[in-house]
C-alpha cells in the first residue's frame, strides 16, 4: 500500500468519526431530555424482571428439593386378571347365559351343556357299581368256609392217618401171631411127619394095627395141611400189612398236601375279595368322574367380574379345554409401572403411591408391592444379543407392582389398560 492510498482511508476514517459524533450528541440530547417519570417506569421494569428471576429460581429450587424424593412414570397402566372361561368336557351348548360387558358374581350361570350323554354314561356307571358291590358282597363269605374247609379236611386226614396207622399196627400183630402158629405147626407137623415115618416102619413089620397107622397117617396129612394153612395165612397177614401201610402212606400224602393247599387256597380267596374291593374303588372311581362330567355341563363363573370376548353360541360344538368367554376380575386391580433402572435405587416395597388415571382425571393411593425380577427386555419373548454387533447402551426398564388401597372412591371405574401416571414418594 503506497502513501497516497493511506492518506485517502486517515482522511475517510475522520470524516467517518465527524459523522457519528453529531448523531451520538443526539440521543445524548434526547435522553437528557427525556422526563423523570419514563426514567422511573424503566427501573421499575428492571426489579420486576430481576424478582421473576429470583423467584423462578427458588421455585426451581423448590421443585428439585421436591422431586427429589420422589420417582414417576408415564410409562404404566391399570392392570388385572384376565380370567379365560373354558369347557372341561367336548359337548354341546343349548343356553348361554351372558353377554358382553355384563357383570357376574361368583357362582352366576354362564353356559349350559347338554347334558344327556353325560347322565347316560353316569347310569351306566351306577350299574356298573352295584354289580362291583353284589360280586364283592358274594366273595367276601368264602373266606371263612374256605378257612373252616381247610381245617376240616385238615383234621379228616389227620383222623385218617391215625386210623391208618392203628390198622398197620392191627396188621402188623395179626402177622406176627400167623408167624408163631406158623412156628407152631411147623413144630407140630415135623413130630406128626416123625411119627409117621416110625409108624410107617412099624406097620410094615406088622407090629401096629392098620388103624393105629391110618390114625397117625392121617394126623401127619392133618399136621401138614395146618402148616400150609398157617403159611397162607402169614403171607396174606404180610399182604394186609402192605396194604395198610399204602393207604398210611396215602393219607400221609393226603393230610400233607391239605395242609400244603390250605394257605394257598386262602390266598386265593382274599385275592379274589381284593380284586373285587379293586373293581368296587374302580367303579366308584369312573361313576364320581362321570358324575363331575354330568355337573361339568353347567359352567358357572369362579371369578366376579364383567363378561368379555364371549364366544359361546347356542348350538355350537365345543371341544374339551376349548374357550367359551373371559372375565375381567374389575374387583381386584393393580399398577403395573415400567420405571427406568436408574430410577429405582431408592424404591422399595411398601413405599406410598400416587396414581393419576387420566381417563378418570383423578387420584387414587396406593404403595409399591413388588419390584419386577427381570427387564422387559430380557423377559420379552425375543431378548436382545449383545454379544453380537454394535452395543449401544440403553437404559432398561423394569416392571413395578403398585397395589392400590382399598375403599377408594372412583376403584369401581377402573378398568384394566388404562393409562396411569404413578408417583412414588422414594424417601
Amino acid at each position: 500500500m503506497n502513501a497516497e492510498q493511506q492518506t485517502s482511508e486517515l482522511v475517510d476514517q475522520g470524516s467517518a468519526e465527524e459523522r457519528q459524533t453529531p448523531r451520538m450528541n443526539s440521543v445524548q440530547d434526547e435522553k437528557s431530555a427525556q422526563p423523570p417519570q419514563e426514567k422511573g417506569k424503566r427501573k421499575g421494569m428492571l426489579m420486576i424482571f430481576a424478582a421473576i428471576l429470583v423467584i423462578a429460581a427458588i421455585g426451581g429450587l423448590l421443585y428439585w428439593l421436591h422431586a427429589r424424593h420422589y420417582e414417576d412414570t408415564d410409562d404404566a397402566q391399570i392392570d388385572g386378571n384376565l380370567s379365560p372361561i373354558g369347557t372341561r368336557i367336548d359337548g354341546t351348548v343349548v343356553k348361554v347365559y351372558v353377554q358382553n360387558n355384563q357383570m357376574v358374581k361368583v357362582g352366576d350361570p354362564l353356559v349350559d351343556l347338554d347334558p344327556r350323554d353325560n347322565q347316560v354314561k353316569a347310569d351306566q356307571v351306577q350299574a356298573q357299581l352295584a354289580q362291583a358291590r353284589s360280586q364283592l358282597a358274594g366273595e367276601r363269605p368264602n373266606i371263612p368256609i374256605t378257612e373252616v374247609e381247610n381245617s376240616t379236611n385238615i383234621l379228616s386226614a389227620k383222623a385218617d392217618v391215625a386210623s391208618a396207622e392203628a390198622a398197620v399196627a392191627a396188621a402188623e400183630r395179626d402177622r406176627d401171631q400167623a408167624e408163631a402158629q406158623v412156628l407152631q405147626q411147623e413144630a407140630a407137623n415135623a413130630r406128626a411127619q416123625s411119627d409117621l415115618q416110625r409108624y410107617t416102619i412099624l406097620a410094615e413089620k406088622q407090629e401096629i394095627s392098620k388103624s393105629d397107622f391110618d390114625q397117625y397117617s392121617s394126623n401127619a396129612k392133618q399136621q401138614a395141611a395146618n402148616l400150609q394153612a398157617v403159611q397162607a395165612a402169614v403171607l396174606a397177614a404180610a399182604r394186609t400189612v402192605d396194604q395198610r401201610k399204602a393207604q398210611l402212606d396215602q393219607v400221609r400224602s393226603k393230610l400233607v398236601l391239605n395242609e400244603k393247599n390250605a394257605a394257598p387256597q386262602l390266598s386265593i380267596r382274599h385275592a379274589s375279595v381284593e380284586q373285587q374291593m379293586a373293581n368296587l374303588q374302580t367303579a366308584e372311581s369312573l361313576l364320581e368322574q362321570a358324575q363331575l362330567n354330568l355337573g361339568y355341563t353347567k359352567i358357572v363363573a369362579p371369578v366376579a367380574g364383567i363378561v368379555m370376548k364371549r364366544f359361546a353360541q347356542v348350538g355350537s360344538r365345543v371341544n374339551d379345554g376349548q374357550q367359551l368367554l373371559t372375565i375381567s376380575e374389575v374387583g381386584d386391580l393393580w399398577v403395573t409401572a415400567n420405571f427406568k433402572e436408574t430410577q429405582l435405587l431408592h424404591m422399595l416395597p411398601g413405599q406410598h403411591a400416587t396414581i393419576h388415571v387420566d381417563s378418570l382425571d383423578r387420584d387414587f393411593s396406593g404403595s409399591v408391592d413388588t419390584i419386577g425380577g427381570a427387564t422387559g427386555s430380557i423377559a420379552s419373548t425375543l431378548p436382545a444379543e449383545n454379544a453380537t454387533g454394535n452395543y449401544v447402551k440403553v437404559v432398561q426398564r423394569i416392571p413395578v407392582r403398585i397395589k392400590l388401597d382399598p375403599n377408594q372412591e372412583g376403584l369401581d371405574r377402573l378398568r384394566p389398560g388404562m393409562s396411569a401416571d404413578p408417583e412414588v414418594h422414594v424417601e
